[in-house]
């Protein structure tokens, strides 16, 4: 059976955690940061990780790990 192939698209955006979870950044922070608030702003910022409901469908986008 050949090696199966990382998607790059997901390897770019998520990390694996000691524990196997999978952590991802937020979305709405790149742009169009002025009708934003300050705390809105400041949770945008901090890491996430990936839903129960996806994480099986991200872990096989990843065979290897990212």
């Amino acid at each position: 059976m050949p090696k199966m192939k990382t998607h790059r698209g997901a390897a770019k955006r998520l990390k694996s955690t000691a524990s196997g979870r999978l952590k991802r950044h937020k979305a709405n922070h790149s742009h169009i940061l002025t009708k934003k608030t300050r705390k809105r702003k400041r949770r945008l910022r901090a890491a996430d990780f990936v839903d129960k409901a996806n994480q099986r469908q991200m872990k096989q986008l990843l065979p290897y790990g990212p």
